[in-house]
């Protein structure tokens, strides 16, 4: 499986930006698909992950209203919208693939190279 992020960039805070991961070499919807991030100087954390059985999405408290995951399942792709961004969102992003959505780096068993967000004052 091999998982290519694209979408990061430099957007000023409030801006918009939206994450996209193209899955291939594996069945796409056997998995489940989820979005971590490194801040600066911070260990890499979860922040979202759609479920393969029944699609259902989880966010950790900082994105919930803000960013939305969803999955094409058409075009082996998950994207990840982010609205209302804020300096700390600042960090570099990835994409992950893994059987189900859990919040420990771990349990997931694919990675994307990481793209990074920036998002300025």
């Amino acid at each position: 499986v091999q998982l290519v992020e694209a979408g990061g960039g430099l957007v000023q805070a409030g801006g918009s930006l939206r994450l996209s991961c193209q899955f291939s070499g594996g069945t796409f919807t056997s998995y489940s698909l989820g979005w971590f991030r490194r801040p600066p100087g911070k260990e890499r954390e979860f922040v979202s992950g759609i479920n393969w059985r029944d699609g259902k999405d989880h966010y950790i408290s900082s994105v919930r209203d803000r960013f939305t995951i969803s999955r094409d399942n058409n075009k082996n792709m998950v994207y990840l919208q982010m609205n209302d961004l804020r300096p700390e969102d600042t960090a570099v992003y990835y994409c992950a693939a893994g059987a189900v959505v859990v919040n420990t780096e771990r349990h997931w068993t694919y990675w994307g190279q990481g793209t990074q967000v920036t998002v300025s004052t």
